[in-house]
């Protein structure tokens, strides 16, 4: 009987953090969560998840919010009807560190679903504690990769997005050697297609809409670009040593197929289940192995169709230019996520169109001077210190 693995999950209030901690509660055997980190905006919630779970710390990055934390836990308490010395209260770390303390605690796996570069401290501190790391934080990889890559030891980074996860699982199939290509699967997003010049009046609430996936603002304007396709394709690179021109995407509208193989004789192998983040998430958490009862397989008895297309480069730029800032590496990358976040603010707050995103990003790379590779977390803060000050000096300037 295999003993339950102790999990760490940071930003447990978030998408990815709520649906760990349903994976870990349909599977109480196989997992238990000792340790959760969040901002501190909902402290409410970050009570009710960690009297459920019975942890032993909480994290939360707001100094300010660990009183608010204290007070949450008696009101969490006395809704389940509990007096004082019926429960344990967890230990509370606060401040801007506390989810990188927190990461270093004894755990067998910690998750980091962290949303931001914020995530990248935690995601060090984890690897040099010697702790498995189940990645949902992409930019972790994509800002800081070269930190990142140096701190892991094989097979102590394990992905969380569907398709690193869907990417892994194929791998399975054959020798490194073997391996040809990696293909990413991208649902297109809300525009897709739209030509170029059909983009241009296209509002906040039409980019929101995905049409497959459930996912915060960022992440889903991103999905809309499709940078959120060139992260991945930069977080492939990295994940598996693949070479950036053996890794394509291709656009898959169903969101059935998550990402595929393909290897030297010709032999191309799909990950394919319908689109739940939970199988991903169970999968990361209990690897190499898979959990019993995590989300409904696909239905074989009713009919179905899956599509498959090109990506249209000149109406969705956005994967050419992270293939290139890729290429270039050193802090590239980070200056192109950077660039990004602060595009999408402006696109939300009405002050840059939606093609404007990206053009925004590409102008930003294009003016960056040579930063070199980063040493250290600073040096990678500092390159996107530089991206977020030029955007928005070119956001004010119009």
């Amino acid at each position: 009987m295999t003993s339950a693995r102790e999990v760490t999950l940071l930003g447990s209030t978030g998408s990815i953090g709520r649906q760990a901690i349903e994976v870990a509660q349909q599977n109480p055997d196989r997992l238990r969560i000792t340790g959760l980190a969040a901002g501190g905006a909902d402290v409410g919630l970050l009570a009710d998840q960690a009297l459920s779970l019975g942890v032993r710390t909480v994290a939360v990055a707001r100094a300010t919010a660990a009183q608010d934390l204290q007070l949450a836990f008696y009101a969490a308490a006395s809704k389940r009807g509990w007096a004082k010395g019926d429960y344990a209260v967890p230990e509370i770390l606060a401040g801007p560190r506390a989810a990188e303390e927190l990461a270093a605690r004894p755990a067998d796996v910690v998750l980091n679903g962290i949303t931001g570069s914020i995530g990248l401290g935690p995601t060090l501190s984890a690897l040099k504690a010697g702790r498995t790391v189940a990645l949902a934080n992409k930019e972790s990889l994509v800002a800081g990769g070269d930190l990142v890559l140096a701190a892991a030891a094989p097979g102590q980074l394990v992905p969380v997005d569907s398709e690193h996860s869907a990417l892994a699982q194929c791998l399975r199939g054959g020798a490194r050697g073997e391996v040809a290509r990696l293909v990413l699967t991208a649902s297109g997003g809300p525009f897709r297609g739209r030509r170029a010049d059909e983009l241009d009046g296209v509002t906040v609430e039409q980019a929101m809409a995905h049409p497959t996936w459930a996912m915060g603002q960022v992440v889903t304007i991103n999905s809309a670009t499709l940078v959120n396709k060139g992260l991945e394709l930069i977080e492939a690179h990295l994940l598996f040593g693949v070479a950036y021109a053996d890794i394509d995407v291709v656009v898959h509208p169903q969101s059935i197929v998550h990402s595929m193989v393909t290897f030297a004789d010709g032999a191309t192998i799909a990950q394919a289940s319908p689109p739940d983040m939970r199988l991903p998430i169970a999968l990361a958490l209990a690897w190499p192995d898979r959990l019993p009862h995590v989300q409904p397989a696909l239905d074989w008895s009713t009919a179905s169709t899956w599509e498959f297309a090109p990506l249209d480069a000149d109406a969705f730029p956005a994967v050419r230019l992270a293939r290139a800032a890729g290429e270039a590496g050193g802090v590239v990358p980070a200056l192109f996520n950077a660039a990004n976040e602060e595009a999408v603010a402006a696109f939300v707050a009405g002050r840059l169109s939606f093609p404007g995103i990206v053009q925004l990003v590409a102008r930003t790379l294009d003016d960056a001077p040579d930063l070199g590779a980063p040493t250290c977390v600073e040096d990678v803060l500092a390159a996107e210190k530089w991206a977020r000050e030029h955007a928005r000096g070119v956001i004010a300037g119009g």
